[in-house]
């Protein structure tokens, strides 16, 4: 198994944590998306991720560019230890909780468009930044509540043991965090976050463990 990676970036992060809860090894094959313009730019990677963007998996069967496809293929192919729920509701409510995180909080906070912001549209880093801070807080906002109203939620976002929901909270908490956010506000995903942050596989899967971290 490959994963091109890079040790901030939160997809990346999130196939990690998986990859660790399974118990699978893989090679990490890092790709800097600041040095020389973006690696992940570059003709070589494209040929193996056409969006130009991390993680990318691949394995004697198949390439994934998408981290929640990557989630669910190891789901499906390694299915022990488990990082979804048996049962349809416990499983559909997990993916709500990884999307909220996935596709509402992360996309608009993505480097691809933060780049955009300042080198296209000539938004100061000041605001930059106050683009960042908007979108997640209002996502964790969101998150909170859908954590606060739910019974199934356990010390983890759905129960005892981690699924793909908590393998997108904590990095997306590890970016609140950079950007100064305090996460207090936020009882449940702070305790949460605290839960697992000390489990094995999301310590191994942290930034600042791997390979390329600066």
């Amino acid at each position: 198994m490959k994963l091109y990676t890079y040790f901030r970036s939160s997809a990346a992060y999130r196939v990690r944590i998986a990859l660790n809860l399974k118990g699978l090894a893989y090679e990490a094959i890092p790709v800097h998306l600041l040095r020389n313009g973006g690696e992940q730019l570059q003709e070589q990677y494209r040929a193996i991720n056409p969006s130009g963007l991390v993680p990318a998996f691949q394995d004697d069967y198949i390439t994934l560019t998408q981290s929640m496809a990557i989630l669910e293929y190891l789901e499906d192919e390694y299915p022990q230890p488990p990082i979804m729920p048996e049962d349809a509701a416990g499983r559909a409510r997990v993916r709500e909780l990884a999307q909220i995180i996935a596709c509402d909080i992360h996309p608009v906070n993505n480097l691809r468009v933060l780049r955009y912001l300042v080198h296209e549209l000539g938004v100061s880093e000041e605001k930059k930044t106050e683009w960042y801070r908007h979108w997640l807080v209002s996502g964790l906002e969101v998150l909170e509540k859908h954590l606060a109203r739910d019974p199934s939620a356990g010390p983890l976002c759905h129960g005892h043991t981690p699924t793909i929901a908590d393998c997108c909270l904590v990095p997306q908490v590890f970016n609140a965090q950079r950007y100064g956010i305090d996460i207090a506000a936020y009882p449940n995903i702070e305790r949460i976050n605290a839960q697992c942050v000390v489990l094995p596989a999301f310590v191994a899967a942290h930034p600042s463990n791997q390979p390329d971290a600066e």
